[in-house]
């Protein structure tokens, strides 16, 4: 899956692209004029095919980072604000109809008079419910009680496809609970590390103090849930550590379970979380819950009530009175990601009503902004990536015949969902009124009850995970389906021209299709069948070089150092790197098949070749802050885009022709070190 929303320029028009652009170079080519040509491609690719268009686009205090992606989403903004305030200005939208909901949860987000005269009245019934704490037994009914309506302390909880048996739906109880995030972050003992927790434990203590606490207790508690905290991360795993699906699925009767951690008795729980008849968990980490048995009764019930308080007004932040969202900005935005300044209001609440109601937003995007004709194009671009795989797999050097049949069989199973789905879900039954927090956790219980409610139903694999404006894309394994939404038909920068197909095949073939086609057969991806099972379907002699494979391009990562002393996690990421080479390689091989390639067509004065692999460079032109950078190698599966650039390129050989690279260049790497898997 990308990690950023692939971008257009603000004014940029948005074309459908349907064939090879004409040979014309008198138009402002953005593979042109982003290039910084002080920078030898040699050398550092990512910043000759990007940084001029970094240095007259510094990243502003509001954000993270700044590029192709922001630059896209901020377009997609700018249309859902549209869609939001006609919905709002519709006085006579029938009550329930989805134009109402749009319109009033828009229209709560953006009255902060209101907001700030609510205060914490939203959040009433559930720290009711936290007062009540008693014993152990109330604890555990409150705790998934929490989970039901959007909070999410002690442990990670969902219903998705057992991965064993794709057909049915299975409980998950993973590790979670923590305000940091990553286990990692309580125990590195660098300086940013070590102020990220000092800002931590005062963030804390401001909350409480924000919520009614005096400030000498606010101190008090701080400390306490910073250690409750820490003991639920020496439980959790790394990482890394996360990314084998089997190691991570440890399934088991309910009575199992709850005979290993007697101090929880999960059934009630699981009951309270909404599944009343469960025969059987899928526990990802035994380990953390041994833990959290042992904390539920060696933490007094005020401890896990002051916890449980943090978590919920830490979860409902945004949405509440001013001081207390600009309090959780400035820990969260500020100290851990270097953004200075909050994004305008109407940002916020578009991005937020798109994050709750995008089911709804989506079908009036599709009808008002969708070109005609896009799922075609998409599937015929996906298409002919599909293709140029199985040659690829065919022609194999390493896999010996059994598996490529395999291998084959399961690619040409792969379901292709393009544009937006054909039936969309029935949010009927959400009510939205006049409360922003309200409307929030409304929204939240929907998509919980959603969820919920899929447990002991036949799978529904029709079912999609994204909106058709969400520009991004994912490979589902239990499924063993790609989703690519509308938006990625976008190509920026080309003012009502058709792009040129380097374009076509270096962004929406290469790092879109190719690139999650390549999930089906990454580290992770390549242990689940065809039907979406995990099953090893490899023989153990290519199974091992297969594993040498994924062990080469770790390691090329783990070199990679974004800030001083602070090195890409090679093994954290390798599911992204091995889909990044993947979809490079496909993507170029489809768009040798055009046309353009052919011919051997210049535009702008580049190669065929040269071209398709800066418009892949385009593709990920991300310029990100330091202390966001620190936060992406910490938490984030997805390598800086700058090594999802240079990291694939430089073990392609039809890169180094067509830029020269020889030995004793950075972007240079030795035979015997390339890494060729697909």
């Amino acid at each position: 899956m990308k990690t950023y929303n692939k971008a257009i320029s603000a004014l940029a028009a948005m074309v459908l692209v349907t064939g090879c652009a004409k040979k014309e170079t008198a138009f402002n080519d953005p593979l042109l004029t982003n290039r910084d040509t002080t920078v030898s491609p040699a050398q550092d690719f990512f910043h000759y095919a990007n940084g001029g268009w970094f240095k007259s686009h510094p990243i502003p205090d509001s954000e993270r980072s700044n590029g192709i992606f922001r630059t896209i989403q901020d377009t997609i903004n700018a249309q859902i604000k549209n869609i939001c305030e006609n919905a709002a200005k519709n006085k006579d939208a029938a009550k329930g109809s989805n134009e109402q909901k749009i319109g009033d949860f828009y229209a709560s987000g953006m009255d902060t008079i209101a907001i700030d005269k609510e205060g914490l009245k939203p959040l009433a019934e559930p720290m009711k419910r936290i007062d009540a704490i008693t014993d152990v037994p109330s604890l555990l009914s409150t705790i998934g009680y929490l989970h039901t309506v959007g909070a999410t302390p002690a442990f990670t909880f969902y219903v998705n496809q057992d991965d064993k048996i794709s057909t049915k739906y299975a409980i998950f109880l993973q590790q979670g609970g923590l305000g940091l995030g990553n286990r990692d972050y309580y125990f590195n003992s660098d300086a940013e590390a070590v102020n990220i927790r000092t800002e931590y434990v005062k963030h804390i203590a401001t909350m409480l103090k924000l919520t009614g606490t005096d400030e000498a207790t606010a101190k008090t508690d701080a400390d306490g849930i910073m250690k409750l905290e820490t003991e639920l991360a020496t439980a959790s795993r790394k990482l890394e550590a996360l990314r084998d699906p089997l190691k991570n699925y440890n399934k088991m009767p309910l009575a199992k379970f709850s005979a290993d951690t007697p101090n929880v008795n999960w059934g009630s729980v699981i009951g309270t979380l909404g599944i009343q008849k469960a025969d059987s968990v899928i526990v990802g980490q035994p380990e953390f819950f041994t833990a959290l048995n042992r904390m539920v009764k060696s933490y007094p019930a005020e401890s896990w009530k002051k916890y449980l308080k943090y978590n919920l007004v830490s979860e409902y932040a945004s949405f509440l009175k001013k001081d207390i969202a600009d309090e959780n900005f400035h820990f969260y935005s500020t100290v851990m990601g270097g953004v200075t300044k909050q994004r305008p209001r109407w940002k916020r609440v578009v991005e937020q009503t798109n994050g709750m109601l995008g089911e709804l937003i989506g079908q009036v995007y599709v009808k008002d902004y969708l070109p005609k004709g896009t799922k075609e194009k998409l599937l015929e671009i996906g298409n002919n990536i599909r293709d140029v795989y199985a040659d690829h797999i065919k022609n194999l050097d390493w896999m010996s015949e059994p598996t490529k049949k395999k291998a084959l069989q399961k690619l040409s199973k792969i379901i292709m969902k393009v544009g937006y789905p054909d039936e969309w879900k029935d949010m009927s039954k959400l009510t939205i009124g006049n409360s922003y927090c309200a409307n929030v956790m409304a929204a939240s219980k929907w998509q919980y009850d959603y969820m919920v409610a899929k447990y002991g139903q036949p799978v529904d694999r029709n079912e999609w995970g994204m909106y058709p404006q969400t520009y991004n894309a994912y490979y589902n394994p239990s499924n063993n389906e790609i989703v690519v939404p509308a938006c990625n038909i976008l190509v920026p920068g080309f003012e009502g021209r058709m792009p040129d197909d380097a374009i076509l095949y270096g962004i929406i073939g290469g790092s879109t299709f190719g690139h999650e086609i390549t999930h089906g057969f990454d580290d992770q991806g390549s242990q689940y069948d065809e039907k979406g099972n995990l099953n090893n379907w490899w023989t153990a002699e290519d199974l091992a070089k297969f594993q040498a494979k994924t062990k080469l391009i770790v390691e090329q990562f783990n070199k990679f150092e974004a800030l001083p002393g602070k090195f890409v996690n090679g093994d954290a990421t390798q599911g992204e790197n091995i889909a990044d080479l993947g979809g490079v390689v496909m993507g170029l091989e489809a768009f040798k098949k055009t046309a353009q390639f052919k011919d051997n067509e210049e535009i702008s004065g580049f190669t065929p070749t040269q071209r398709y692999f800066i418009a892949y460079g385009y593709a990920w032109m991300v310029n990100i802050k330091k202390e966001a950078l620190s936060q992406q190698i910490m938490t984030d599966v997805h390598a800086p885009a700058q090594y999802r650039i240079n990291g694939p390129l430089a073990n392609i050989p039809e890169f180094y022709k067509a830029f020269g690279i020889k030995p004793g260049d950075k972007m240079y790497q030795p035979d015997s070190l390339r890494v060729v898997i697909w």
